[in-house]
């Protein structure tokens, strides 16, 4: 079909399909075809302990997304740690956290409700129960015939809490608040004081941090409106409220706040916040909250069964990580990937109050499908607003322009350089100044810097010796794990640009996205060490691919990049009719980069094995540059640079090459896959059955690691539980289940039904789509039923035919409008209309059908 003919047939397709809905209401339901009891569903994800738990950080999970906790017990009390997103006590700037793992964030204060019995344990092994009821929401615990619920207000930074008592075992309550740390912590010009006192009979704690010109402080307050609550003084570290033995049930509020700026007045914010939870009640903010859970879970849902049970317990485990995010990320920064709102032993956490983007990265690629971007916004939130700081240091670090978004950074960004020390800090990393020939002064400013920071991430921990912190060098010159890796802000660029093909807004394009987009873009154009080659060939030099090879040249991370920002640059900037000259100029270096590199490009790579993707060209600082691309990161497929839409047959046949090179045995049950781990989510986007049948359960029952009771892991170390595996298999499930690629970066996207799908897994589901579609499908003993759409856009939709060589039916209405024939069916789409694809001479309504369990 010519392209004037096909304009026309749309146009056609468009007035039928507009006159058929001329008088339509949009479909009061997700979907028209599959009915679903979403507290049926999402209750298969509850968590269910009959017994204590051995250690706190297998507690259940309860928050908003800006403040929470878990919810655990020892023989004689229900205990908590308030936590919350946006407490920071230092930040990147810091000259006092120079000492691995010692910076903190996070943390509130510690509650605790004792129940003091002369004769009983109340939470001991008889007669226990702990429940999380992942629809609402809710805690409740039992022992000795006292039940407790605990739940976040979702709306408000409330938490409460509700004791039932037991009348025939009477105990006295302590509700306690405690404090963190001393009233009054130094480290060098970096002071914590926390201070606790009662006022109006309410329990508050105030912490204030400050270093040179940064502040933050944060509040916490509990109150309770039962006549017999008595507020003490127990200690410096500690208040409680007295209860003695009554009837009636005690209800406790929790309220926090928490903000940067020293003149907000943060008690009386939480006294407002209290005293609006306790006028309104236990029920009714538990009401409030359960609607709000009620239309979250409604966004969307995947529902999922095998006759051994393993699809029932990666749909649990999918489902659970969803409550988990919903709870834990909805605040004006995202949880940090090493213990979000869950730690329980104070503040301090392994890797410190730093973002690994990679590490951030298994929480929120996989979110779009599921067609809950409230959650995305903290992660997006967080790097606009460090737009400007990663504007200026893309200069004073690089010489280049744009913006330079670093694998590590603060919450706020990086902070500016001394210019003098820009200058030589610029000429070490661009290697056009010797290491060793650093001056002193550069030195003795390092010296106090963070070391998990990107730019001082050449040091190493030598340790305390005559009463000062000593630290060497990695041994890579200028070079460090995270010193030299541009990859993660092209990758971040490339999530602000998914967002607008999944949403369609146009107005997010150009306020949101295409200035990190631009940014990026232009930060690579202006790389001194990105270089144009006597061949014509642009190549980058002196980089690293991802943590793991140094001082390499045309990096798979670096190049795959290039190959996926440019082009979305292109398309962004075409789509809003902006920045004529520098598409030119981008298009001029994609036309001209480098490819990736190949094992045939290097001479140390066995020459009959397969040809396949490797880390980088020598010479290099550091690595094994001809191994297959990093595991953990797999950049290649991250960009749309190559999937089951790719037309370049060549480039999928290295694509499976590099995807096989990682299972020289083959895929099967025992097959092992690390927490970081994306081969899951490569096998997916290859559409190989036998990653989603064998790697995505394997991945949920990591053997890297020990699963805690709560399906949380500690991978990363003390005080980090988190749910990082979790989010790398929602991925690469949103990705067996369905895709919407286009076959190459800014291309048309495809939407394609169970791609990788095992024969003998059943599934149902509704996801969103690029293009703002919501597709809702289901597969019964290996048999597709039906395509649904929603069009939430207008856009035009394409569908690869999922019954090949059969004759496709659209209907709209309940009316067949049209039928296709071939391996692609298009049509345009009007706002809000629903359509259904079925073969030829089935009819959709044979497929409604009820998803209950």
């Amino acid at each position: 079909m010519k392209n004037s003919d096909k304009k026309i047939w749309l146009l056609i397709t468009l007035i039928i399909i507009s006159f058929q809905f001329l008088n339509a209401e949009e479909p009061p339901n997700l979907s028209e075809m599959l009915k679903v009891d979403f507290e049926k569903l999402v209750s298969k994800a509850d968590l269910h302990y009959s017994s204590p738990v051995k250690r706190s950080e297998e507690g259940m999970p309860v928050g908003n997304g800006v403040m929470g906790s878990l919810v655990w017990t020892t023989p004689s009390a229900l205990k908590m740690q308030i936590n919350r997103v946006d407490v920071f006590p230092n930040d990147a700037s810091s000259d006092n956290f120079f000492e691995r793992h010692t910076d903190y964030c996070g943390g509130l204060g510690f509650v605790d409700f004792d129940f003091i019995s002369e004769s009983e344990n109340i939470f001991s092994d008889s007669g226990f129960s702990q429940h999380l009821t992942c629809y609402n929401g809710l805690v409740t615990t039992t022992g000795k015939g006292f039940k407790t619920e605990v739940f976040t207000w979702a709306e408000k930074d409330v938490m409460a809490v509700r004791i039932f008592p037991n009348e025939e075992l009477p105990v006295t309550l302590l509700a306690k608040l405690r404090a963190l740390r001393p009233p009054t912590v130094k480290k060098g010009d970096h002071s914590a004081i926390s201070r606790l006192r009662i006022e109006d009979n309410q329990l508050i704690l105030n912490q204030e941090f400050t270093e040179e010109d940064f502040y933050c402080g944060s509040a916490i307050l509990i109150g309770s409106s039962h006549e017999n609550a008595k507020a003490q003084i127990t200690n410096e570290n500690e208040i409680r409220f007295v209860i003695k033995p009554g009837t009636k049930p005690v209800t406790f509020f929790i309220s926090s706040a928490a903000s940067f700026n020293q003149e907000e007045n943060l008690s009386e914010k939480v006294k407002s916040l209290n005293k609006e939870a306790k006028e309104l009640g236990f029920d009714s903010i538990f009401e409030s909250s359960r609607e709000w859970w009620k239309k979250f879970w409604e966004k969307s849902f995947v529902h999922l069964h095998s006759n051994d049970g393993v699809a029932d317990m990666v749909e649990l485990n999918y489902t659970y990580f969803m409550y988990v995010m919903g709870s834990g990320s909805r605040g004006k920064i995202p949880p940090k990937f090493n213990g979000m709102l869950w730690t329980t032993g104070g503040d301090s956490r392994k890797w410190g109050n730093l973002f690994w983007g990679a590490n951030q990265s298994c929480l929120y690629n996989g979110m779009f499908p599921a067609n809950r971007s409230e959650l995305m916004e903290p992660y997006f939130n967080m790097y606009s607003n460090m737009y400007e700081s990663c504007a200026v240091a893309a200069r004073q670090q690089w010489g280049s322009k744009g913006i330079f978004i670093p694998e590590t950074v603060g919450f706020n960004g990086l902070p500016e350089l001394p210019e003098e020390i820009a200058d030589e800090m610029r000429a070490l990393l661009l290697v056009e100044k010797s290491w060793e020939n650093r001056s002193e002064q550069y030195k003795n400013y390092a010296r106090t810097k963070m070391p998990f920071l990107s730019r001082w991430n050449q040091k190493t921990d030598i340790g305390w010796k005559n009463g000062e912190w000593v630290h060497g060098d990695k041994g890579g010159g200028a070079f460090g794990h995270v010193t030299h890796i541009f990859s993660r802000g092209a990758k971040i660029a490339y999530q602000f640009w998914m967002e607008y093909e999944y949403t369609k807004n146009k107005q997010w394009l150009k306020e949101r996205a295409y200035p990190v987009i631009k940014g990026v873009a232009e930060f690579y154009r202006n790389f001194p060490n990105l270089k144009k080659e006597q061949d014509g060939i642009y190549s980058i030099h002196h980089v690293n691919d991802n943590e793991s090879v140094w001082n390499a040249k045309n990096t798979v991370e670096e190049i795959s990049s290039m190959r996926g920002i440019f082009p979305v640059a292109i398309k962004a900037a075409e789509i809003l009719g902006t920045d004529m000259e520098l598409q030119e100029k981008w298009k001029e270096i994609h036309n001209n980069l480098a490819p990736l590199t190949l094992s045939t490009d290097v001479a140390d790579v066995t020459s009959t094995d397969p040809v396949r993707w490797i880390k980088a060209l020598p010479p290099v600082e550091r690595g094994n540059y001809s191994s297959s691309p990093d595991p953990n990161t797999m950049p290649v497929w991250f960009f749309d640079l190559c999937n089951l839409e790719s037309e370049n047959q060549e480039v999928l046949k290295i694509a499976n090459s590099t995807f096989d090179s990682y299972f020289r045995n083959g895929i099967n049950s025992e097959t092992r896959v690390n927490v970081l781990s994306k081969l899951p989510v490569t096998g997916s986007i290859l559409g190989r059955c036998e990653s989603t049948q064998y790697l995505i359960p394997n991945q949920i029952n990591t053997a890297e690691t020990e699963v805690l009771a709560n399906r949380m892991t500690l991978r990363e170390g003390f005080q980090t539980t988190g749910v990082q595996r979790l989010g790398r298999v929602a991925d690469a499930l949103h990705l067996a289940l369905f895709q919407s690629a286009p076959s190459e970066p800014g291309g048309k996207p495809v939407i394609r039904v169970f791609p990788a799908w095992p024969a003998n897994w059943d599934a149902s589901f509704t996801l969103l789509g690029r293009g703002n579609f919501l597709i809702t499908t289901s597969i019964q003993d290996n048999s597709i039923e039906f395509i649904e759409i929603k069009s939430l856009a207008g856009e035009i939709c394409i569908v690869r035919n999922p019954w090949p060589g059969d004759i496709v039916s659209l209907y709209v209405g309940g009316k067949e409008i049209k039928t296709f024939k071939g391996e692609l069916i298009e049509f345009q789409t009007r706002q809000k209309g629903n359509y259904i694809l079925v073969k030829k001479g089935a009819e959709p309504k044979k497929y409604i059908k009820e998803i209950i369990n």
